[in-house]
């Protein structure tokens, strides 16, 4: 019997699916990103800006497209919120190194996520503990806050960037509750 009709009659699955081949082409499009942002013209900080917004996007395809038509891999499971961290983590990066973001908040945002991660690793075999709404509202809030601080450097309008650090805490804030939920709840299970 051929793959392809097992993979119809749902025996085996295949590893690269369309969801798993788009959140791969989101590390592909952050390493871009960071590329053309940390190019000193206005040009690149527009491409950058467009790339970041397409990658924010396929975050959210590829994940209704995984559940939808039941594709979701261990690979894609792994790479997807590896491919958000990357995207993420860049942004964060370059806007440190642009003196926009404080360094201390890029600090507490990263060692958040390693210890949540860390905590996943360890629970992994065991359970599962299920993104909460703080966390969503975290994604949601920081990926906002880089848009609109980088924004910032293309349209210089003192009202945007304030906006943006608004946010850009905001996000501080929810990244610290989201991270105390998770350890709560890592150390109920």
């Amino acid at each position: 019997m051929s793959s392809a009709r097992e993979c119809a009659r749902g025996r085996t699955r295949p590893v690269l699916t369309g969801p798993t081949i788009l959140t791969i082409s989101r590390i592909i499009l952050a390493i871009a990103f960071a590329i053309f942002a940390m190019l000193p013209c206005l040009w690149a900080r527009i491409t950058a800006i467009i790339i970041f917004t397409i990658a924010t996007i396929t975050d959210k395809i590829d994940g209704i497209w995984a559940r939808k038509k039941h594709l979701v891999t261990d690979l894609g499971a792994f790479l997807d919120p590896l491919a958000d961290k990357i995207l993420t983590s860049l942004a964060f990066l370059i806007l440190v190194y642009q003196n926009i973001v404080p360094l201390w908040v890029f600090a507490i945002i990263l060692v958040r996520d390693y210890i949540i991660d860390g905590l996943r690793m360890a629970l992994a075999k065991k359970t599962t503990i299920a993104a909460s709404i703080y966390g969503k509202l975290k994604t949601a809030s920081q990926t906002i806050a880089i848009f609109i601080l980088f924004l910032s450097t293309i349209i210089t309008a003192e009202p945007l960037k304030i906006v943006g650090d608004a946010i850009l805490y905001i996000s501080l804030a929810l990244t610290i509750i989201s991270g105390l939920d998770y350890i709560i709840k890592a150390t109920k299970k």
